[in-house]
């Protein structure tokens, strides 16, 4: 490597950070940069799993309330599953709440509580991907790993001018980076391209005028800027159909746990069938539309007057107050059709 390539690295790890250290959004689970405080590597793997596929302001409240009830790993590690699963209702991605289950309970079983720190071997936790590994090891134990979210994909696809379409130009955009990644403050130059790519990168309308990295940024200027990364097409999702059960008894309606694997795997929820592509044959009494990663839905709710045994036989059930239903812990399809059958009774 060259004296230039090594002085133009280091001044772009410079320039990101500098702005950094001024410009750095405060979020519950971070450490102010030059503040002398110890990441916690706990926190910092479970705001890394709340984050993917959700906003920050989204995560905020429910990191605050899990941090609160389960303040630990091991905590969290002993905590009920259906506990659990209820928390995380509305968070979306409900897979994640059984690997964070998981991985808490492998950290405590087989690490003595204590995350491991090398990206290798927090890759073998439950529920630990690539990103996710990169992240805490580079957050929350300083290790110079190439940590890449969807921000610093953007930064760098528009600073090195990658025009090739994801997924394939992500090989691209880690070779840029990786030569770019400082050996000391790892975890502060990654959450500096994150908050650059959250505030000032931003997917429409750019402020380029106060990027401190606006001078050699191959896209700056450029009519299209808006469009990288470039995306592939959207593939149309196909539209599904099912139907939820209301059986009410005494101001309570019967709920069942989902299966633990599958869609919304491990939640409270209505009782029903199968979703597929048929629309139902009977009428309901309200149905909501809701949209997964993969599919749309409507489901329809219907009444029925059979007692528990006969309403899902195969799943755990139990009666809850209709006036309590808040606190079940309901994922958001099924919040929206109780919402919409109780506004229907108002």
């Amino acid at each position: 490597m060259s004296v230039q390539t090594s002085s133009m690295i280091d001044d772009f790890a410079a320039r990101v950070l500098g702005w950094y250290d001024r410009s750095a959004r405060v979020l519950p689970w971070r450490i102010a940069p030059n503040s002398g405080g110890v990441p916690d590597p706990y926190r910092i793997w479970l705001a890394e799993v709340m984050l993917q596929q959700t906003t920050v302001a989204a995560v905020a409240g429910y990191f605050a309330r899990f941090t609160g009830r389960w303040p630990t790993v091991a905590d969290l590690a002993a905590a009920d599953d259906v506990d659990v699963m209820a928390a995380w209702a509305g968070l979306g991605y409900y897979a994640r709440a059984r690997n964070l289950l998981a991985c808490a309970r492998a950290v405590v079983a087989d690490h003595g509580g204590r995350f491991p720190d090398s990206e290798a071997a927090l890759r073998t936790l439950p529920g630990i991907g690539d990103y996710t590994a990169a992240s805490v090891a580079a957050i929350a134990f300083g290790r110079p790993a190439v940590v890449i979210d969807a921000n610093i994909e953007r930064v760098i696809a528009r600073h090195r001018l990658i025009e090739t379409p994801l997924p394939m130009a992500k090989r691209e955009i880690r070779a840029a980076l990786e030569p770019l990644v400082p050996a000391d403050r790892p975890g502060d130059f990654a959450q500096a391209l994150m908050d650059l790519g959250a505030t000032v990168c931003t997917p429409r309308s750019p402020a380029c005028a106060i990027c401190p990295l606006m001078a050699d940024c191959r896209a700056r200027g450029r009519a299209d800027i808006e469009r990288l990364p470039v995306k592939p097409p959207k593939k149309a999702k196909p539209h599904r159909h099912g139907l939820a059960h209301w059986i009410e008894r005494d101001a309570q309606v019967w709920l069942v746990r989902r299966p633990g694997k599958g869609m919304l795997g491990g939640m409270r929820a209505l009782p029903g069938g199968d979703w597929g592509d048929a629309r139902p044959s009977e009428s309901g009494i309200v149905s909501v539309d809701h949209g997964f990663t993969h599919f749309d839905l409507t489901l329809t709710l219907v009444r029925r007057e059979a007692p528990p045994e006969a309403a899902d036989a195969a799943a755990e059930g139990r009666w809850w107050p209709i006036a309590d239903l808040d606190a079940a812990g309901l994922p958001t399809l099924y919040r929206k059709l109780t919402d919409k059958m109780l506004e229907r009774d108002a």
